[in-house]
């Protein structure tokens, strides 16, 4: 794994290395007020930031990380900053889709190691729309599992942001088991009900078998 000389430290915990972070919030007021830190910290060290959001809330996220102090305009010139529209991200042929998320993903830790950035870290916002189709929502849970080994690859921390009010308790229980770190109530936690991606794959695939219409006699 690539590594850094600085820690990274996110809600006043150090990761260590845990790169994978799901956020639960239930306001973009929470949401910026536990991660304003995190966002200005890198930027200050020097490293790339990238943030995948809502086209319809780009300007009020880019308005917050200016409130956070970070000089937005000039870092989005020189290419620091990244905010990106999901819809350019997560979608292709108007599906999620979790190989081209990956490979986006990888590609923008990639880049940024190329450009000279001594680390990348990468904040996605998900689109509320999954979480009203079954088969959008089982590829958004295989994406967040894979995500695992990408990052296993790279010194690049993620954090995968969820609006509470959109999801169900089963879907948010879901998305926790795919990473090893969750942010709850504004607080950083090790996570104790992740699921090695494999075995959580696994149960994904089992879930989608049709069952048995009849009884073996």
């Amino acid at each position: 794994m690539a590594t850094n000389g600085h820690s990274v430290q996110l809600a006043g915990v150090d990761l260590a290395g845990r790169n994978h972070v799901c956020a639960f919030f239930n306001t973009i007021d929470e949401e910026h007020r536990v991660l304003g830190s995190f966002y200005k910290d890198g930027l200050d060290r020097g490293e790339k930031a990238a943030h995948i959001v809502d086209p319809a809330n780009r300007e009020e996220h880019l308005k917050r990380l200016a409130e956070a102090g970070i000089h937005v305009q000039d870092m989005m010139d020189t290419g620091q900053l990244e905010v990106l529209p999901w819809t350019d991200t997560y979608v292709r042929d108007h599906r999620f889709d979790q190989d081209a998320m990956l490979a986006s993903v990888e590609e923008l830790i990639q880049s940024g190691a190329t450009a000279g950035y001594p680390r990348t870290r990468l904040v996605g916002h998900h689109m509320d729309w999954l979480f009203l189709d079954q088969s959008a929502v089982n590829n958004l849970l295989q994406y967040e599992a894979r995500l695992n080994d990408v990052l296993s690859k790279y010194n690049a921390p993620v954090i995968c942001n969820y609006d509470l009010s959109k999801i169900s308790a089963s879907v948010a229980m879901d998305i926790m088991r795919t990473h090893p770190l969750v942010i709850v109530g504004g607080l950083l936690r090790e996570n104790p009900f992740f699921v090695p991606p494999d075995e959580f794959l696994l149960e994904i695939r089992e879930r989608r078998l049709p069952r048995s219409q009849g009884i073996a006699t």
